[in-house]
């Protein structure tokens, strides 16, 4: 088992301090364009419309630093906040509903635990790799001791509206020399966002 409190030790230095009311366990949405951030936005929809590229949660270590455990890259990992905003702005941010808060802990032990578990490029679930928002969904079903707390749906990665695959996807699965996994149970950051076990304030 990694040993979170040593991480944290490693990373204390330029570490971000509460700031904007943001708490553990809240997620981060953003919404950045070009490459597969793009191609995510087109083809997933997010609450009220809007299109999410990546999401990540909120993590406090014991001397009040914030962090960002994410699946981006080539791994999941822990970015500061600052840095994180830096990458790309914050669009919008979810907050677990009173009800529920009693997850956080678990939720985000969870994705600390993961930490250095490879990013999963090929967007399946279930695969022993994480994609940002597969992360937020285990986490939370594992909190929630294996009952789904987000929901799986269908993925797609066609354009609405044409019915064709984006030419974006195309490229990305013509380089993993795989098929596009149209239709299997996946999840997204746009999809997180419209659950209703959240409150989302948009930026």
């Amino acid at each position: 088992m990694r040993n979170i409190f040593f991480i944290f030790a490693l990373l204390h230095y330029g570490c971000s301090t509460p700031n904007g009311g943001l708490q553990a366990g809240d997620l981060l949405f953003q919404a950045n364009s070009g490459g597969l951030s793009g191609a995510i936005r087109e083809v997933t929809t997010g609450a009220n419309g809007r299109s999410f590229s990546h999401v990540g949660m909120v993590a406090a270590d014991s001397i009040g630093c914030l962090w960002v455990v994410e699946a981006s890259g080539k791994d999941v990992h822990l970015t500061p906040i600052d840095s994180f905003v830096r990458r790309g702005a914050i669009a919008a941010i979810g907050r677990v509903k009173d009800e529920h808060k009693a997850l956080i802990p678990d939720a985000v032990a969870f994705a600390l635990r993961q930490i250095g578990a490879p990013y999963d490029s090929a967007y399946l679930y279930g695969n022993g790799k994480y994609y940002c928002s597969e992360l937020i969904y285990d986490a939370f079903l594992v909190a929630n001791h294996g009952a789904p707390f987000f929901s799986l749906e269908p993925m797609t990665f066609k354009l609405s509206a044409t019915g064709e695959f984006a030419e974006g996807w195309v490229a990305h699965y013509k380089r993993l020399n795989m098929p596009i996994p149209e239709g299997e149970l996946g999840c997204n950051p746009g999809g997180l966002s419209r659950s209703e076990k959240i409150t989302l304030a948009e930026l």
